[in-house]
């Protein structure tokens, strides 16, 4: 009986930090967030780009971010080359027709510090979806000048093409692609 009634008040407590916690909308509309990448191309220079169209919210108490939710129009890459781009978008790579969205959904976040972390979750490019971890810094938060609230983020983490099923191989210096994350978000 102890068991089930520490059982319930963990589950209450855990409910009432959730519900205490801030539901944010991804500030796309007046960007004040990015995804960028970052690839080594041959190992001669980087291929630098990002992604143009995504949506997102998340939940935050004040001590950590959760519930992050991402969702990346894979069409909308732009690397600031057409050819480049139209060819990130075939079946070499994104395979952007069969697979129009990438997404992010966190599992959970491990405190480094009250400023720092790595937020846990799930991430699915090309129809495989793998557990990531990404390092998240916290720039700042406050209210704006028009009257809202708003916190904003940054994170970085590194993904291995091959295991996200792409198939063209660009050589060893080319393997993994660097995913740095800005994510400024209004309080609902």
């Amino acid at each position: 009986m102890k068991m089930i009634n520490a059982a319930l008040l963990g589950s209450a407590l855990a409910f009432s930090a959730l519900a205490m916690a801030d539901d944010y909308a991804i500030d796309t509309k007046g960007a004040h967030a990015s995804i960028n990448f970052k690839i080594n191309h041959l190992g001669y220079s980087w291929v630098i780009g990002r992604f143009d169209s995504f949506k997102g919210s998340f939940s935050y108490d004040g001590d950590a971010p959760a519930a992050f939710r991402v969702t990346i129009d894979t069409a909308s890459v732009n690397s600031n080359h057409a050819e480049r781009d139209k060819h990130i978008r075939s079946e070499d790579l994104l395979e952007v027709n069969r697979y129009p969205e990438a997404k992010f959904t966190s599992t959970a976040y491990t405190a480094k510090d009250a400023q720092s972390g790595v937020l846990h979750g799930d991430f699915t490019l090309r129809g495989v979806t793998k557990p990531i971890a990404i390092e998240v810094q916290k720039i700042g938060e406050g209210q704006d000048p028009w009257g809202g609230y708003r916190v904003g983020f940054e994170g970085s983490t590194t993904l291995k093409m091959k295991e996200f099923g792409i198939p063209m191989d660009l050589g060893p210096q080319s393997a993994e692609v660097q995913l740095d994350l800005h994510v400024e978000g209004v309080r609902l």
